[in-house]
């Protein structure tokens, strides 16, 4: 099952039970992913769809430490509610030790020893790791051992 059908069952299931926290969080990622079948002008693939999803977990991250630093607890909450609803349809993340691995095995096969190799040695990680590693974890451990 595609993630836009089990979005489309989900949302179903959520409408009958009344669960109107889900719901709206549901329809929310189905028209994220609609959008983005819009601007792409065909239907998304699995990874596709996938990147949608993760901008969505980052946007509520971000909205997350915003509050946190503005003192707004009730924001806080409600966002981390939805990310953790969004977090359900997100495949299995990264250890922080795995992500290293492979940022150490992407160096070796680049060759990367300075900065200016950054964004090389961040393409190589995210097109290993796909979805699971989050892209704030890869840069910072990128930029830790290209610094060293």
């Amino acid at each position: 099952m595609t993630i836009a059908e089990q979005l489309t069952d989900d949302m179903k299931a959520s409408m009958k039970a009344g669960d109107t926290a889900r719901t709206g969080v549901v329809r929310l990622l189905r028209s994220s992913m609609k959008y983005e079948e819009i601007k792409l002008g065909h239907p998304l693939e699995e990874a596709e769809a996938l990147k949608v999803l993760q901008r969505e977990a980052k946007q509520r991250r971000d909205s997350i430490d915003a509050y946190k630093a503005a003192g707004r607890d009730d924001l806080v909450s409600q966002e981390e509610s939805e990310l953790k609803l969004i977090s359900h349809y997100l495949p299995e993340a990264l250890s922080e030790s795995e992500v290293s691995a492979i940022v150490d095995e992407v160096i070796a096969e680049t060759g990367a020893t300075d900065m200016k190799q950054m964004g090389a040695v961040i393409g190589g990680v995210m097109k290993r790791a796909g979805a699971k590693a989050e892209g704030g974890l890869v840069s910072k451990l990128v930029r830790e051992k290209l610094a060293s």
